[in-house]
């Protein structure tokens, strides 16, 4: 029997307690991400609405059901930075492996693509084998580690930095869009 089909597409403020309940296990019991208390649904909804209007916030359906989501953001607030972003992608506990994070990150790197950005950074707290791979099977790099940088669960911890091309292209970029 194969796998379901999963459908990807733009998130909507109606998938905001979908995408709060998947990523609050990650903060309450992991240290993959740095905050310390889960989002609610409203603020979730806020941050979907903030990363649609300049990058992209996706969404993974399976059966009628939100199992995941990507999303962009800006690098750094310098002007010279506007064409790179940080990306994050986030799954239901026990989806990894599934096909779903490869299929949101290669949407989301299209639709970047397609607004004019040139470059993704993702960081990912170490260790985190599952991230790590994902990232380098999609062609990220390694470009650093910033030890001893997050406070979380009463340890310190490192946080590996990666980028990648989202397009080939050396002219001087237009506007992102």
């Amino acid at each position: 029997m194969s796998e379901p089909k999963i459908a990807i597409r733009a998130a909507t403020a109606d998938n905001a307690a979908a995408c709060a309940a998947i990523y609050a296990p990650y903060v309450t019991d992991t240290v993959i991400t740095f905050e310390l208390s889960p989002p609610t649904p409203d603020e979730m909804a806020r941050r979907i609405s903030r990363a649609s209007d300049a990058y992209a916030w996706l969404v993974a359906i399976d059966a009628d059901r939100v199992v995941g989501y990507a999303y962009a953001g800006p690098y750094k607030e310098r002007a010279a930075y506007r064409w790179s972003c940080e990306v994050s992608v986030y799954l239901e506990i026990g989806r990894r492996r599934t096909g779903a994070g490869r299929a949101l990150y290669a949407a989301l790197f299209a639709r970047l693509a397609e607004r004019g950005y040139r470059m993704a950074v993702a960081g990912m707290a170490l260790p985190n084998p599952a991230s790590e791979g994902l990232h380098t099977a999609l062609g990220f790099e390694p470009i650093g580690v910033y030890r001893r940088i997050g406070w979380k669960f009463d340890a310190w911890h490192d946080v590996a930095w990666m980028q990648r091309p989202l397009t080939d292209a050396q002219a001087a970029p237009s506007e992102p869009r």
